[in-house]
């Protein structure tokens, strides 16, 4: 069927929304009409070339809902009509890490930028309409599409009275920066929390660490704007730089520093990562969210202070979430008022304002800018 989506043609480059022509569901695959689309950094990676899709061109989008149109026989039991989330990150529930309960490092996740169906890097499901071009599917899904054909290990029934313009955001931003807290932190009541970046990962860092119970939580921001969000989110605390924000945790820890301090800067670097180290305590944790450079393979750390400190330098992809479960719970905590949605959602725009939604994510305008189909 015919469909729109954004795309990118090459890196560096600009989302442009173009006709596209989408195959139909086959066997453990749906189609999905969104409703909603967040617009995440990663999508920007892709189009500023810090990370490399397979093929070009290549359609964006990883954090979305909607409504199934066509199902094909899947062991979901996903029917037409369901509401679903897409997991950004695909489960198949039988390799290593699903069975452990890692489905954040699912082995289906090895082919996610290629743009292709998994385990087959010629199979693309979408093509552009003037000439047949195959387009590569960001994660699989290119929520970027206003109709999209993905597989069932990508989706997750929701219940249908949730809104799914607020439910989208779990499929990757708030599950990422809430588990990066909760899983990857394991923050707990009394603790002393840095969060280093307020943008659509960091505020769920914070309403993170806030649930788990840590007194103090410090959120670093160079913006005004994202530093009151963060307080009205749970951070007690918000400063423009690293430098206060470590002062403040050693005034709090008799000198000790941060339990942790996590690092969801939008564009992180190897210094980001050094900041937070140095911020914290012996056998504190540093979590690493944020992405940056792929290529860049150079932390300036001291190898002493990690032996003899005793400290855990600890990389956090989704949060360490299980998608099929914890996004179920994560809606769950917000029909019960715990997990704020609502807030998150900044500015909506249409798919044609997809370029305007990444310049006020640039500009420092949004906490989360989300697409309304």
């Amino acid at each position: 069927m015919q469909t729109r989506g954004a795309i990118i043609r090459q890196a560096p480059g600009k989302y442009e929304v173009v006709d596209l022509e989408i195959d139909d569901p086959r066997e453990n695959e749906v189609q999905v009409q969104m409703v909603a689309s967040g617009l995440c950094h990663s999508d920007d990676h892709m189009a500023t070339g810090d990370m490399t899709p397979g093929i070009f061109p290549f359609a964006g989008g990883h954090e979305g809902a909607g409504i199934v149109t066509k199902a094909g026989v899947n062991g979901k039991g996903l029917k037409e009509g369901d509401h679903v989330v897409f997991s950004f990150l695909p489960a198949c529930g039988h390799c290593r890490w699903c069975a452990s309960g890692m489905q954040n490092l699912c082995d289906l996740g090895a082919t996610l930028l290629s743009g292709a169906r998994w385990g087959d890097p010629t199979d693309f499901r979408v093509k552009l309409a003037d000439g047949g071009q195959p387009v590569g599917q960001m994660c699989g899904i290119s929520t970027f599409l206003q109709t999209t054909t993905v597989s069932a290990d990508s989706a997750v029934k929701v219940p249908d009275d949730i809104p799914l313009d607020k439910a989208c955001l779990v499929g990757c931003g708030v599950g990422t920066g809430w588990g990066s807290a909760v899983n990857a932190a394991q923050v707990q009541p009394g603790h002393t929390v840095i969060v280093m970046g307020i943008g659509g990962i960091g505020i769920n860092a914070v309403q993170g660490a806030a649930h788990a119970g840590a007194s103090n939580i410090i959120a670093v921001d160079p913006v005004a704007f994202k530093r009151e969000k963060a307080q009205e989110l749970g951070a007690t605390h918000a400063v423009e730089s690293m430098d206060e924000a470590t002062e403040l945790a050693r005034q709090f820890t008799n000198g000790q520093g941060a339990d942790s301090a996590i690092v969801t800067v939008g564009v992180t670097t190897s210094e980001h990562v050094a900041q937070a180290f140095g911020a914290i305590r012996k056998a504190g944790t540093a979590v690493v969210t944020g992405l940056g450079d792929m290529t860049e393979a150079n932390l300036p750390i001291s190898i002493a202070e990690l032996t003899l400190f005793q400290k855990r330098l600890q990389g956090a992809m989704f949060g360490m979430s299980n998608p099929n479960w914890d996004i179920l719970r994560q809606l769950q905590l917000y029909r019960d008022g715990v997990l704020k949605l609502d807030e998150l959602v900044t500015k909506t725009y249409s798919l044609d304002e997809i370029a305007q939604g990444y310049q006020d994510m640039h500009d420092g305008k949004n906490i989360r800018g989300v697409i309304i189909y």
